[in-house]
């Protein structure tokens, strides 16, 4: 990959690193699933009249829209409002993988590799670690809305698959886009009622600088330049070049928590959060490690 290239690599998990913090800064002045609201009202619009549709059946993106949409951040954004801590948030999100993996299995009938059943086995053991650890300022509610969120972020997986077993071409950029046009509405109407229209209204005209820059920063920069640059990556270069890259956001989510708000882990999250990422290395490159290792024993 030409150095460009990766440096674009390395901005994308910068951005999606930091976004974390952002969140903790939206939430702070703006109901979390009225947050959403705005964030998704801004990726559709103006971006649907310039962004050509997806050749997809409305279904496709309606499903998309919901389960990464409101599915995964309105369970994002709520859970760190009510004491996840962001870093933590950023790794415990990452076991979406595990769960697209359960998912895949339960739904299309995809069968598992070694290496990614023992990836799962470190992730659950990380994720208990995690749950079970004392201390600092995570919720039992929180962990488990951020749990949630991965597995919507799961289940949005498994609608892009289902989308490629169609016979569609996934399209990025234009499915991230257009799919927008979906959770505005139900973010509304959940916030109206789980939020109250008093605090929509008060939050609507009490919109500070570090309100708006966290709406524009979820909107434009971790979603619109986030996944155009990074469609532009897995177009240049095949996937398994660009997908590791990913495996840096919660790092970059760590120091970004620490850094900014001042989080740090307790013992047993720490150790959660490495078993966790040990498991998706695992997942991740396991199967191909295991090849090549068949590989050299049969020439040796």
């Amino acid at each position: 990959m030409p150095l460009a290239d990766v440096a674009q690599a390395l901005a994308i998990v910068l951005a999606w690193g930091v976004n974390f913090v952002v969140i903790k800064w939206g939430v702070a002045g703006v109901p979390p699933l009225l947050l959403g609201a705005l964030r998704f009202m801004l990726v559709a619009l103006p971006a649907v009249f310039i962004v050509k549709r997806p050749a997809l059946p409305w279904r496709y993106l309606a499903l998309y829209g919901l389960t990464v949409g409101v599915g995964q951040f309105g369970c994002l954004f709520t859970a760190i409002k009510l004491g996840m801590p962001a870093g933590l948030a950023s790794v415990v999100l990452q076991s979406q993988a595990f769960f697209t993996l359960l998912l895949a299995r339960a739904f299309l009938g995809e069968r598992w590799q070694a290496s990614q059943l023992a990836g799962v086995a470190l992730a659950l053991g990380g994720l208990a670690l995690i749950g079970m650890g004392k201390g600092g300022d995570m919720s039992a509610l929180g962990f488990g809305l951020t749990i949630a969120a991965a597995t919507s972020w799961a289940a949005s997986n498994i609608v892009v698959r289902a989308i490629g077993l169609a016979g569609c071409k996934v399209e990025p950029l234009g499915l991230v886009v257009w799919s927008s046009l979906v959770p505005p509405l139900p973010f509304l109407l959940l916030s109206w009622r789980l939020e109250g229209g008093g605090a929509m209204l008060a939050a609507l005209r009490g919109l500070d600088v570090q309100s708006l820059f966290a709406v524009a920063y979820l909107a434009f920069i971790a979603s619109m330049f986030g996944y155009g640059l990074w469609s532009r990556l897995l177009a240049r270069h095949a996937a398994a070049k660009v997908a590791p890259f990913s495996l840096l956001v919660p790092v970059v989510g760590l120091l970004a928590s620490h850094w900014l708000l001042g989080e740090s882990l307790t013992p047993a999250q720490l150790a959660g959060s490495g078993l966790l990422m040990a498991g998706l290395l695992a997942a991740v490159f396991g199967g191909r490690l295991l090849a090549m290792a068949s590989g050299r024993a049969s020439r040796a």
